[in-house]
């Protein structure tokens, strides 16, 4: 996962900067990970991540730079890691906060491990205990990976028991070995971003680019859960949400599995049936998504999912009558998707199918 983007923000405003540019509360204690987005003046998405609060350390080096005020360690995609900066440095530079964004991409890589096994993997390569309670999801520690100084994230990305190795560029080989040798005897193996995208969309986790977008709100993306409105704490874009959230969303992101082929009319006279797998249908995104027999939006990502044996789609629907888009007015319809002129009947979910509850993620099999 070296590719993700590394930056730190530090400084005597640091606290200020992260109040007004994370749409999540990431002034908790030294130690914590926040998810969070990061939000543009129309209440639109420029950005999810990860932000963890970091200690000031007696030494600096990549993991633990020097610093006065506050400090936060920001991981954010690969392909949007400019798009990132771009936006974090025009924000700091508008509101003339005194703090600074510094890039530490290339000095550190990443890698992940997840799923049942990992504790007891990682237990022989890290030098702390990765029990619950000793190290909860949602945290961070440095510690000595093999020897090494790492710092490792207790996060997922696919929706299991993992955690993240953040590692300086010299560490980095190392460390993969010393991590691949204990997993040998507990089936560990390689698994590249296609994993990944089949794993976190069966999960119902956030892809920014498709899911989200500049021009989608966190409350239509189902991500409220990331917005201090409940706080009477100033953020970038709040303003917007609540005017949202007032009025009702226009559209709201929704979780679609293919169910059963449909006939499709293909011409005057001309019946044809989909003989296709019902559920092993390929989709890729820009699909209409149906509802009662109208167009109501199209597909933004799909992907097949492994666990649940059916393939995934997610899209943004509309209400045709120009009414906000209710839960009731989700629940309610009949959905189908179309590819190629060919309709498949879908089930609509408003959780994700894949383990709703998150026992994985707190590693209860």
């Amino acid at each position: 996962m070296s590719y993700f983007g590394k930056f730190y923000l530090l400084g005597l405003d640091a606290s200020k900067a992260a109040d007004w540019l994370f749409s999540a509360d990431v002034n908790r204690p030294p130690g914590s990970t926040v998810y969070t987005c990061m939000l543009n003046q129309r209440g639109g998405t420029e950005s999810d991540l990860t932000v963890s609060r970091l200690a000031p350390g007696p030494e600096a080096s990549p993991l633990a730079p020097a610093f006065e005020g506050d400090g936060y360690y920001l991981a954010v995609g690969g392909a949007a890691a400019q798009h990132n900066w771009s936006h974090i440095t025009t924000v700091l530079q508008d509101q003339k906060f005194r703090c600074q964004l510094i890039d530490n991409s290339e000095d550190l890589g990443m890698i992940s491990i997840q799923g049942p096994a990992s504790r007891a993997i990682l237990q022989e390569v890290l030098d702390v205990d990765l029990s619950d309670s000793a190290f909860p999801f949602s945290t961070h520690q440095l510690v000595k990976a093999a020897g090494h100084l790492v710092r490792a994230m207790r996060l997922s990305f696919v929706g299991e028991l993992g955690w993240e190795l953040h590692i300086p560029r010299a560490s980095c080989v190392p460390v993969y070995r010393a991590v691949m040798t204990a997993g040998s005897k507990h089936g560990l193996v390689n698994a590249g971003y296609r994993a990944i995208d089949s794993l976190s969309i069966e999960k119902g986790y956030r892809h920014w680019h498709a899911d989200l977008r500049p021009d989608d709100s966190p409350l239509e993306a189902g991500l409220a859960f990331t917005c201090k409105l409940k706080s009477g704490v100033p953020f970038l874009g709040r303003e917007a949400l609540e005017e949202q959230r007032q009025v009702g969303l226009p559209r709201r992101l929704v979780c679609l599995t293919v169910e059963e082929p449909w006939t499709c009319m293909h011409g005057p006279g001309i019946l044809a049936v989909s003989i296709a797998s019902s559920r092993k249908v390929p989709m890729f995104g820009l699909e209409a998504i149906w509802r009662n027999g109208q167009v109501v939006g199209h597909v933004r990502r799909a992907d097949f999912g492994f666990t649940v044996d059916k393939t995934i789609a997610y899209g943004y629907i509309r209400d045709p009558s120009g009414q906000p888009v209710s839960l009731d007015f989700v629940k309610s319809g009949h959905y189908a998707l179309e590819r190629m002129g060919v309709t498949y009947t879908a089930q609509v979910h408003l959780k994700s199918p894949f383990d709703p509850d998150n026992k994985r993620v707190k590693g209860i099999y």
